[in-house]
């Protein structure tokens, strides 16, 4: 009865150990840090998201558009899957065709197609943080 009980608390250690170790894969993070202020990212589980964290650590000069977005062209292509997600949020972190990683600081609806990358878990003060210039953002594994 003892090795019966080991056997399945043995097997339940496995089960939850595997659980824990999907569920951290599915909150990849990564940091964006522009001048003193640092953002967590939650990344997408997607290829396109994947890869760019492969690109990390990155340092971008990141033109304004718009008012709303700081953009710029990035190292290599990512795997693009490009869809029009009609309304986009203060923190969306797309990419746009291949190669333009795209943040976005302000809420309005659109109708360009993005590849969705991430969002930036607290987007108060991006804004101020992104201000109405180029401005460098790096972008850091989470550690």
């Amino acid at each position: 009865m003892l090795l019966l009980v080991m056997l399945v608390l043995g097997s339940y250690a496995t089960i939850n150990g595997a659980a824990s170790a999907s569920s951290a894969t599915e909150k990849t993070a990564m940091w964006m840090t522009v001048g003193e202020q640092r953002f967590a990212i939650t990344l997408t589980d997607s290829a396109a998201a994947q890869a760019l964290a492969g690109l990390l650590p990155l340092a971008l000069e990141m033109s304004d558009l718009n008012r709303n977005e700081k953009y710029a062209t990035l190292p290599q292509p990512l795997p693009a899957k490009a869809s029009r997600p009609g309304t986009i949020r203060n923190g969306d972190l797309m990419l746009y065709g291949k190669d333009t990683l795209v943040v976005f600081y302000k809420d309005f609806d659109s109708t360009y197609a993005y590849t969705r990358l991430g969002h930036i878990n607290d987007a108060s003060g991006l804004a101020q943080a992104l201000g109405p210039e180029s401005v460098k953002v790096t972008f850091t594994h989470d550690r």
